[in-house]
């Protein structure tokens, strides 16, 4: 990244010099123009003569016996049906079938009309009478990408891994020849880095992403040779078409390992797999035009709305092995009601089910534990919901410890072996409708409100190890289908419920993912602030709700913490609760969590993992005329004043901007995206908090 800023100075001259302060939308008309000629290419024109072998313009690749998918579908049997499911969305189904084996492969894509993007997965099922040949190298994005000028960047951002780079945004010019490759860590998606990607060249660029809860790689090669574009847009395109032209640039993303025969009947699929056109050379806007489709196209919607920001609060941290007990999170609940405090959820975290260990020995023995919670989890949940709050609860049903009731009772729905940690295998369907029966039966009898399910184990090792001769990458395979199988069918008993996704903290974060379920955690990195900081600045570029927590602590470093899940507290019964703080911080958290979910967000300063530098950003909603901007002074810095240049607001207009620490003014749109906001930081660290508002 650049260097960041030593001294505060005029922030945002800064970020994207020369730049157009335009606001993230609408769409352009060439962005959308670009979607449709790509689909066109890239999808649909080898289905236009079907009486003639096809050309093979795909945007993805197999193997099949050994022969590439380009070389074997222009000479199977195919048929396209397209059909329209609403104004916003096409689904067009491409399907080829082998006459010698009988192996269908299927491409599902979705073409939007109300955002420059198009996205698919390939299914390939086994429609023959004896096993198929083998079935490899599964890449579900393999497209070319253009560099006119010859210069081509690459953003990308780190997974998590629990430290203060989570997140961390990274941007590289590739030069010709040069290749990046990238995989997660122990296949947990988002383990280290994430499969979300920017691509850059000239005033255009190209966002990808990957949907694959498992074991994932992707490659990009630079060309050898200066790039050229290929006829009329620079679009991306694959290989095989304009073959005289220098590709610039080959995306390649999909399975890390599958090489596997197909049973009869079986069927299997490719991770899911999305681009994202935009032009303008702001590539802030392109980032924040994604976030507007994550809104409109990705996030879960319980009950049929966008999930609200809210507030949460766990104390179970405090308990000896995170055993809590009813009696102790009655009274502590008690406390906050007895200080006029209320949460939108309370939070039971690890530790709930039998055990008489630390909380990580009890887990496959899903069951309230019957000493603690005599009554069961009815006891705490009823009595959150008398006090107006509703109830998370925290559940990791992969995991099994060796003394737990699956691992006692269900050895044969089991992955590894010996006396350790095993995991209970999702791919297994008896085992997989057992969960969902046994875990829907605890939500609807002990009254819980929002299911959260954490992951605190690597899964590459028991899929690998329990792979058959013949069948590599067979077992994660059917892992994952099973594992988005069980959300799917626990979101259709509770469509009105949220689900939280956690896995060791934000390490299971890819698309089909987020489709399915938020990040309430996004990172067990916390209070520390400026790690804090950063990573609410990475993934704030990809991900519009995700959520953090906090100790009762200074407004600087509770600020630091605020997002659309915003944990807090005291830790009971270590602390006493600070009333008037956390008063103060819920009201300053309602007056502008609305943006994290909804806004445009714009970083107003460097990425920097530096403790005498300022950091900023804005969350900025065009259509309302409102946002929020958060500065915060760090520990070293010695600049107490400076000057944020916003953006996205309307230059004509004028607007009153709040300080939540006290004083308003009144600025023109164009003063405040030139001359930029004033602010004043006396204390280090310090921090503030602005909300604007267009006027009428």
């Amino acid at each position: 990244m650049r260097r960041a800023l030593s001294g505060f100075g005029v922030l945002l001259v800064i970020l994207l010099a020369g730049v157009k302060t335009l606001a993230a939308g609408p769409v352009h008309d060439d962005e959308m123009q670009w979607k449709d000629q790509w689909v066109w290419q890239n999808l649909l024109a080898m289905f236009a003569s079907p009486g003639e072998p096809g050309k093979a313009a795909l945007p993805f690749s197999f193997q099949y016996g050994g022969k590439p998918a380009a070389e074997l579908l222009p000479l199977w049997e195919r048929k396209l049906e397209t059909r329209k499911l609403d104004a916003s969305r096409t689904r067009h189904v491409l399907q080829w079938t082998d006459p010698e084996t009988h192996l269908r492969v299927r491409c599902e894509a979705i073409e939007y009309h109300d955002f420059p993007t198009v996205e698919w997965t390939l299914w390939f099922v086994n429609a023959g009478e004896k096993d198929s040949p083998a079935l490899s190298d599964i890449q579900a994005l393999d497209t070319c990408f253009a560099c006119p000028g010859g210069r081509c960047s690459l953003r990308w951002m780190n997974g998590s891994r629990a430290v203060k780079e989570d997140f961390q945004p990274h941007v590289a010019d590739l030069a010709p020849g040069q290749t990046v490759r990238q995989a997660p860590n122990g296949g947990r998606p988002t383990d280290g880095v994430m499969p979300y990607w920017n691509l850059q060249s000239s005033d255009r660029g190209l966002i990808a992403v990957l949907g694959w809860p498992g074991q994932w790689a992707a490659s990009f090669t630079r060309d050898q040779s200066a790039s050229k574009a290929p006829r009329g847009y620079p679009v991306p395109f694959s290989l095989g078409q304009e073959l005289g032209q220098s590709p610039g640039l080959r995306l390649r993303a999909g399975l890390e390992q599958f090489n596997s025969v197909l049973r009869p009947g079986e069927e299997v699929r490719s991770p899911l797999a999305l681009v994202q056109f935009w032009t303008g050379g702001d590539w802030i806007r392109s980032q924040n035009i994604w976030r507007r489709f994550y809104v409109a196209h990705v996030i879960p919607r319980p009950g049929g709305q966008v999930p609200r920001p809210f507030t949460a609060t766990c104390v179970d941290d405090s308990f000896p092995g995170m055993l809590s007990n009813a009696a102790s999170v009655i009274r502590s609940m008690d406390i906050y009601a007895a200080g006029g405090h209320k949460f939108d959820y309370w939070w039971t975290d690890a530790g709930w089910y039998a055990t008489d260990k630390d909380w990580y020995a009890g887990a496959g023995t899903w069951e309230p534990d019957p000493k603690r919670y005599s009554k069961g989890l009815k006891e705490i949940t009823d009595h959150s919901h008398k006090l107006g709050m509703k109830h998370v609860v925290w559940f990791e049903p992969e995991r099994v410890a060796p003394e737990s009731w699956l691992a006692r009772n269900r050895p044969q729905w089991l992955l590894g072996s010996g006396g350790g940690m095993r995991l209970l295998n999702l791919g297994n369907d008896e085992a997989r409708r057992w969960l969902a029966d046994h875990i829907d039966k605890l939500l609807v009898e002990q009254g819980i409100d929002l299911y959260r399910q954490d992951f605190n184990i690597e899964p590459l090792g028991f899929w690998r190890g329990s792979d058959a001769a013949r069948r590599s990458g067979m077992t994660e395979m059917k892992y994952v289908m099973g594992l988005l199988a069980y959300w799917d069918e626990l979101r259709r008993r509770h469509p009105d419920m949220l689900i939280d996704t956690c896995a060791s903290g934000g390490r299971r974060l890819d698309l089909e993912t987020l489709r399915r379920a938020v990040p309430l955690l996004r990172t067990d990195y916390r209070f520390e602030p400026v790690g804090s900081q950063d990573q609410m600045y990475g993934l704030s570029l990809w991900v519009t709700f995700h959520g953090s927590g906090v100790y009762q602590d200074s407004p600087y470093v509770m600020r630091t913490h605020m997002n659309a899940c915003f944990g807090y507290g005291a830790n009971v019964p270590s602390q006493k609760p600070d009333f008037a703080l956390l008063a103060k911080m819920d009201r300053e958290w309602r007056q502008i969590a609305e943006g994290f979910v909804l806004g445009d967000f714009y970083p107003l300063a460097d990425y920097s993992l530096a403790n005498d530098v300022w950091m900023a950003w804005q969350f900025d909603r065009p259509e309302s005329g409102r946002g929020a901007v958060q500065v915060f002074r760090r520990a070293d810095s010695k600049q107490d004043r400076g000057n944020l240049v916003l953006r996205g607001l309307d230059p004509a207009a004028r607007y009153e901007v709040l300080n939540l620490d006290g004083g308003k003014i009144t600025a023109a749109g164009k003063a405040l995206m030139t001359q930029g906001l004033a602010v004043e930081l006396r204390g280090a660290p310090d921090s503030a908090i602005f909300t604007y508002q267009r006027s009428p």
